[in-house]
């Protein structure tokens, strides 16, 4: 059964955070908040762990469109191709933030996504999915979690969400409730940036 780890996000708490990033390096899956939705996560070297989201949403691994959660942008230029001036100013401009950026990844991509030309990445606004990827040395995949609810489609509560996941995961962050809407997701890989869906990021900044 999965550990509930209360962690408040106005001063995430050293010691629960180390527990959060122990279980990340031995692989374990877990819940925790992001600026958006609760989120799915693993360590983005970690492949059986990988495997184990892809399992949970029914998809194949390297059909999967996960997004790395990165804890800045010297963090994601390791994963992306050089960025072009427009595509730079645009990320300095919206991160930390409620967006996710899709970009052309580089050759540093785990093998697992090597095929892939595109990556989306996220820098969440939320100092407890920060200080995670911070102490963890690399990102997190990361997923939203949906609920088969038809009328909700993202669970906000962390009570409820590790009462349905507590047998599919190794740990749920309680740090607070979750928002109900999406990043939005904006395609950098063209000429012009464009929206692929629109969530809680304001696309008119952009």
């Amino acid at each position: 059964m999965a550990k509930f780890i209360k962690i408040y996000p106005d001063n995430p708490n050293e010691k629960e955070i180390q527990k959060v990033v122990k279980i990340l390096k031995e692989g374990g899956l877990v819940i925790y908040p992001t600026d958006t939705v609760y989120g799915l996560g693993c360590d983005i070297t970690n492949s059986k762990a990988l495997e184990r989201i892809a399992k949970i949403k029914g998809i194949k691994l390297e059909k999967a469109n996960f997004s790395f959660v990165c804890n800045d942008l010297s963090n994601i230029s390791e994963y992306v191709k050089n960025l072009d001036t427009s595509s730079f100013k645009i990320l300095k401009k919206a991160l930390p933030g409620p967006y996710t950026f899709i970009l052309e990844g580089n050759n540093n991509l785990p093998k697992e996504f090597k095929k892939k030309k595109t990556v989306g990445i996220r820098v969440p606004d939320n100092s407890i999915a920060l200080e995670l990827v911070k102490q963890l040395g690399n990102p997190i995949i990361s997923t939203s979690i949906y609920d088969e609810d038809e009328v909700l489609e993202y669970t906000t509560d962390p009570e409820l969400i590790f009462e349905k996941w507590q047998n599919k995961v190794d740990a749920v962050i309680d740090g607070g409730y979750g928002d109900n809407i999406a990043s939005t997701i904006i395609d950098l890989t063209g000429p012009e940036p464009e929206v692929i869906r629109e969530g809680k990021g304001a696309i008119d900044m952009l």
